[in-house]
């Protein structure tokens, strides 16, 4: 009886055990264990998508960063139209202040992640990614907005900034040739700089545009934006630098378009010549590195303020004095040396008034013409260049007041103003001028 309770019992028992089985351990791996996508894994691409909708472009760029896989999910993300509709086309025409803040650091944003997704691709790849999301944009091609108010160029520029942020010089070498490649940069600027300055108005304003918001200005330290002026430049022969640096850097009318003609017939404050002179100074830091000199320079300068006739006298005295002590002293020290002392004369006279004028201290003019008269190593050189600048003082005066009786510009307050302002700073030069010499 005994017995047979225990069989059954055993029964029983190999019975349960049968129907409920002890889970079987199994070893896993550490990379079964952490999968690259993690909880990702199991979710279809479209809710995946869906999820990425809800993040910011700056917390899609750091999320991006987890691993390879993510990244590769991510590129494909953006990579889509609805994507691109909804994140990169903005509008930039018109915009309020705060709209142009938001939309600069939106698209900081967009540079940030760009450059984090396409990490590890080589940098023509990377590149193509990343301009083939904006090649079809009219705001951020050349020619094709028409639109004056529009902020597209200076949108791309951040862009580029961010996105390049950091990389070795041959890098942007590569991205200078990608973007001539994207936007047939150098065939549009040769366009420009064949015709006579001032026929092709609109051409000329979308080159300027493009070079300056996208090349030149978003970049802070000199050196950067150095590197990229002097790409432009280095293609063409001297004559054709200087055209393209007043395309790139001349003053501007009212209506946007360069003025040209203003260089040549009017006086300009100088406000409207602080860029030249601010291109011009980008362009002669450190030329040691990168292999230019100070007579390509100067020669630069020279057809500079010839184009697209000479110069009104007083707009190149107020450039020189704009450009600094060195590099103004530069200048006429190699006119100097070179015998050129009418021209040195002349062009000290009209620094003088310039410096009248604009408040400078008549003192800098002074210092400049004593650094001049040491260039000469006789004091019959000396006395002889202090006299023809005296002849010319002379010479000047006598010039605007035969020229008030051949126009009846007596009645012209403007006119009159400047020869008085010449008069007084005559004065006020050659006091400092007597006192430095008397001390």
């Amino acid at each position: 009886m005994v017995k047979t309770s225990w069989t059954c019992k055993s029964k029983c028992l190999k019975k349960t055990h049968q129907q409920r089985p002890w889970p079987v351990r199994t070893i896993l791996t550490r990379s079964q264990r952490t999968s690259v996508l993690g909880f990702f894994s199991r979710l279809p691409a479209e809710v995946f998508h869906m999820i990425l909708d809800q993040l910011s472009v700056l917390d899609i760029s750091v999320f991006c960063m987890v691993s390879k896989e993510i990244t590769r999910h991510v590129m494909d993300y953006i990579s889509s139209l609805s994507w691109k509709n909804k994140t990169i086309i903005q509008s930039f025409h018109f915009p309020v202040h705060l709209e142009q803040s938001s939309t600069a650091e939106h698209y900081r944003h967009l540079g940030l992640l760009f450059k984090r997704c396409t990490l590890l691709l080589p940098t023509k790849e990377r590149l193509k990614f990343s301009f083939s999301k904006f090649s079809e944009i009219p705001c951020f091609m050349m020619e094709e907005c028409s639109v004056s108010s529009c902020v597209g160029f200076s949108r791309l520029g951040v862009f580029l900034e961010t996105l390049i942020a950091g990389w070795d010089e041959l890098e942007c070498q590569r991205v200078f040739n990608f973007l001539c490649e994207l936007t047939n940069l150098m065939q549009k600027a040769e366009a420009v700089l064949k015709t006579i300055p001032g026929v092709r108005v609109y051409q000329e304003l979308q080159l300027r545009l493009f070079c300056r918001h996208v090349l030149l200005d978003p970049w802070r330290n000199q050196p950067d934006c150095q590197f990229w002026l002097v790409h432009l430049l280095k293609p063409w022969p001297i004559v054709s630098q200087a055209q393209l640096l007043l395309v790139l850097y001349g003053p501007l009318l009212p209506d946007g378009f360069i003025g040209w003609q203003n260089l040549v017939e009017s006086v300009l404050p100088h406000a409207t010549l602080w860029n030249l002179a601010k291109g011009i100074l980008t362009l002669f830091g450190k030329l040691e590195v990168k292999g230019w000199t100070a007579e390509s320079l100067l020669s630069i300068l020279e057809e500079i303020t010839v184009i697209p006739q000479p110069w009104h006298m007083e707009n190149v005295a107020r450039l020189l004095v704009l450009c600094g002590s060195n590099f103004c002293y530069t200048i006429l020290a190699n006119k100097a040396i070179n015998g050129r002392l009418t021209e040195v004369s002349r062009l000290l006279i009209y620094i003088i008034l310039v410096c009248e004028r604009d408040g400078y201290p008549m003192s800098w003019a002074v210092k400049l013409v004593q650094q001049i008269c040491k260039l000469f190593s006789s004091e019959s050189e000396k006395f002889s260049f202090i006299q023809q600048l005296e002849n010319k003082f002379a010479e000047i005066t006598r010039e605007f007041f035969e020229s008030s009786l051949a126009r009846d510009h007596f009645e012209d307050g403007q006119f009159l103003q400047t020869l008085s302002v010449l008069l007084e700073s005559n004065v006020r030069f050659h006091t400092i001028f007597l006192h430095m010499l008397l001390k």
